[in-house]
């Protein structure tokens, strides 16, 4: 995780937040490649969700809701850790995780393993943030900011059942940011406070409810496979009994071996008809399917449910490689050429040779008009090729004295490092097809 974290900084992945100010514990900000890599993350999902699809359609709810979605959905009375302090060291620690926990005076220890551990009694603290609605401060103006975005789709279900024209089975899919007070946050960004989910809300028929929750494991499971992480770095975990939340007849996590261990990527639920009666409950209006020939139900729904900044991690961890080429050490990010933040650099080998800039910025700006490519003439073209390989970049383009010759340029492959010429009129209709191709990590 450490060569995750320095190459993130270094390569402008992610900044630790507010860092001029002495930064604000697990919050981020994504730098320029971060940011490309996470929009290449949620377009993805996104096509996979809604575009490919014909039963999924996309919401985009409020952050603020009414604070009576929150008491109904449980969360304002059940959205708690156990929490304990230490009155030695003054820190605070999940008491269900005080295993995975260190002492604040003694690390190699956990928290109450030191004889000057002094551990407060467990309490319930709730993990979603309050904030004020309107100019008075009191508790009528008391508003939450969402700490799920799931509970903004079940409220909207009679409007996208009405105005949608669907029918169960079909989902409801969102993309939004979320905000947890978490106690323990860490791991880069694997546990963090602020964080963007994209979530999905299947609604079918009670009697398909277990069908669709298996289909669901493994659309997602496949899709992890399709963008390159490795099947040997993936499982699905079924949760018992006791794990599962009171409303859930099934969760199955698909976990990916972080450096931390085996953990959480994405999760899939089979949350029943809980949501959708809590909010016909509360709010007084029935949210339930009502066919032409009279029938009546409440659907049952299937959510599977991910945050961005899981995958990110993931996609990192897998794709980082290292290794010897001719007596140097090589850093590369094997990510699959739909993620990677940038798809081709453009480089010109000399860059005081006034012709080949010409050339290179030409190709560069007839690229650009499609994809996020990258010019670069800085330094020698070894440093540049071990900077976009840094960064994942799969294929480079170099235009060099032959270039001038007859229209050709070299095309450089990331993970083979093989070299091959091209016309430049060729060079756009090129990576347009191997884009396309199927990849498969050389790490696998």
């Amino acid at each position: 995780m450490d060569k995750i974290v320095s190459l993130s900084r270094r390569r402008g992945f992610v900044f630790p937040s507010s860092e001029i100010y002495g930064g604000l514990g697990s919050t981020y900000d994504y730098g320029h490649y971060g940011v490309l890599l996470k929009n290449n993350i949620r377009s993805l999902w996104f096509e996979a969700m809604v575009q490919d699809r014909d039963d999924i359609v996309a919401l985009d709810s409020a952050i603020i809701l009414n604070p009576k979605v929150w008491e109904a959905s449980g969360h304002v009375s059940g959205f708690t850790d156990p929490l304990v302090d230490c009155r030695t060291c003054k820190l605070r620690f999940r008491a269900d995780q005080l295993e995975q926990s260190h002492c604040g005076r003694k690390p190699s220890k956990h928290p109450g393993e030191w004889k000057e551990c002094d551990l407060t009694e467990a309490r319930q603290f709730n993990l979603m943030f309050k904030t004020q609605v309107g100019a008075l401060e009191d508790e009528s103006s008391t508003a939450y900011l969402r700490p799920e975005t799931a509970q903004g789709i079940f409220i909207n279900f009679k409007n996208v059942l009405q105005l949608a024209r669907r029918k169960p089975p079909f989902g409801i899919a969102q993309i939004g940011k979320s905000f947890r007070n978490e106690i323990t946050p860490g791991n880069f960004l694997f546990r963090v406070r602020e964080f963007e989910q994209m979530e999905m809300e299947y609604f079918v028929p009670p009697p398909d409810a277990e069908r669709w929750y298996r289909y669901w494991i493994d659309q997602r499971f496949d899709w992890y496979l399709k963008y390159g992480l490795r099947e040997n770095m993936l499982r699905k975990r079924e949760h018992s009994a006791e794990e599962r939340s009171h409303y859930s007849s099934g969760t199955t996590d698909i976990e990916y071996l972080y450096p931390i261990g085996w953990s959480e990527l994405e999760g899939v639920a089979n949350r029943g008809d809980f949501d959708l009666k809590q909010h016909t409950e509360h709010s007084g209006t029935k949210l339930e399917f009502v066919g032409d020939d009279g029938e009546r139900y409440t659907p049952y729904v299937i959510e599977p449910a991910v945050s961005i900044e899981r995958i990110f991690v993931a996609m990192l961890v897998d794709g980082y490689d290292e290794e010897v080429v001719a007596d140097r050490d090589r850093t590369v990010l094997r990510l699959h050429p739909a993620i990677a933040p940038v798809k081709a650099a453009i480089l010109p080998l000399i860059p005081r040779n006034g012709d080949m800039v010409e050339k290179a910025r030409g190709l560069y700006d007839e690229l650009r008009k499609r994809h996020i490519v990258e010019y670069d003439d800085g330094g020698q073209i070894g440093r540049r090729y071990r900077r976009q390989d840094e960064i994942g970049t799969p294929f480079a383009f170099t235009i060099d004295d032959q270039t001038l010759d007859d229209d050709t340029v070299t095309v450089r492959d990331r993970d083979s490092l093989a070299q091959e010429r091209l016309p430049i009129g060729g060079v756009r209709a090129w990576l347009e097809e191997a884009l396309e191709r199927p990849w498969r990590t050389p790490k696998a």
